[in-house]
C-alpha cells in the first residue's frame, strides 16, 4: 500500500465516517439546530473533521490515494480535497478546541461548507442515499460500522 497506515478498519467504514463528517460540515441549518443549541449525540465540528481525517489521513495526502477503496473516482477524490483543506485551514486558523461559534463566524466558513456539500452529493449519490436526509446521530453511525459497545 505504499507507505498507508496500517489499519485493520475495512474500507466502507473509513468511507462511512467521511461521509457522516461532510454531511455534518456541508449543512447550515443542521449546525444551527444541533451544533450551535448543543443537541446532544451528534458531537461538535472537531468531532466531524477527526472523522474525515483520522483513519484516512486526509490531513497529510490526497484522497487520491484512495480512489478505487474509499472513493470511487477522481471526481469525488478532488471534492473531498478541496472539502478537507478548507475545514482544516479554519480549523488551524481558529483553534481545534475552538466553540462551533468560531467557526460559523470564520469568514472561510460558507466556503468550507459549499465544499463539503458538493463532495457530501457526491458521495450520498453514488451510494444510493438522499443528500438532503438529516445526518445520523454518532450512536447510529456507529451501529452502521459496527463500532457499537456491546450491552454489558
Amino acid at each position: 500500500m505504499g507507505g498507508m497506515p496500517l489499519n485493520d478498519m475495512p474500507w466502507w467504514r473509513w468511507r462511512s465516517n467521511v461521509r457522516s463528517a461532510l454531511h455534518m460540515l456541508s449543512d447550515p441549518a443542521f449546525q444551527q439546530e444541533t451544533w450551535l443549541a448543543g443537541r446532544p449525540g451528534y458531537g461538535d465540528v472537531t468531532d466531524a473533521v477527526y472523522r474525515l481525517v483520522e483513519d484516512t489521513w486526509l490531513d497529510n495526502w490526497s484522497a487520491e490515494k484512495y480512489i478505487g477503496t474509499i472513493f470511487r473516482d477522481a471526481q469525488e477524490a478532488q471534492l473531498v480535497d478541496v472539502a478537507v483543506l478548507r475545514v482544516l485551514r479554519i480549523m488551524h486558523q481558529v483553534g481545534a478546541d475552538a466553540p462551533v461559534a468560531a467557526y460559523m463566524a470564520h469568514q472561510g466558513w460558507p466556503e468550507a461548507v459549499h465544499a463539503a456539500r458538493e463532495a457530501h452529493v457526491q458521495l450520498a449519490a453514488a451510494d444510493g442515499e438522499d443528500p438532503d436526509a438529516a445526518p445520523r446521530s454518532l450512536e447510529v453511525l456507529a451501529i452502521m460500522t459496527g463500532q457499537a459497545e456491546a450491552p454489558a
